[in-house]
């Protein structure tokens, strides 16, 4: 079992944004992005169906799940794959629900889909291959979106 560290669980909940990749009945890839990833517990991450309907009906067919948080700047983050499950009208659902009003999440939320993580491996850009450091490559972005 996959252990989703301290160290994680902060990353997670500095970031905005993560992808989430399913597959079709048809064998057809879907990534999705998501606002509202969170670590639940040490091997549960958590993300609200707001606007999802293609991860849902996907995830019905085939509970397998990659989940990529990227932090934009530092180019550095996590890969999760794990076994998904669509949870409504439970006391866990309730929880996580009371959970994202609590943070500010405002938006209707029709379900919660809960993934039971197998993996955890760390994701960062080449550019550090190169010798670049992290302080570096931040300079570098926040550059390039100031600019923008």
């Amino acid at each position: 079992m996959a252990v989703i560290t301290s160290e994680i669980k902060t990353f997670l909940n500095s970031q905005k944004l993560g992808y989430v990749a399913t597959v079709s009945s048809d064998g057809k890839p879907n990534i999705s992005p998501k606002g509202t990833i969170i670590a639940w517990s040490d091997n549960l991450l958590a993300f609200a169906n707001i606007r999802s309907p293609d991860t849902v009906m996907n995830l019905q067919h085939n509970p397998f799940v990659e989940i990529n948080v990227i932090d934009p700047l530092s180019r550095k983050g996590y890969l999760f794959t794990g076994t998904a499950k669509i949870i409504k009208n439970t006391p866990l659902y309730v929880e996580i629900l009371n959970h994202y009003r609590t943070n500010g999440i405002k938006s209707p939320i029709n379900s919660i889909v809960i993934v039971d993580i197998s993996s955890v491996s760390e994701v960062t850009s080449p550019l550090y291959d190169l010798g670049q450091t992290e302080e570096e490559i931040k300079l570098k972005w926040k550059l390039f979106f100031n600019n923008m």
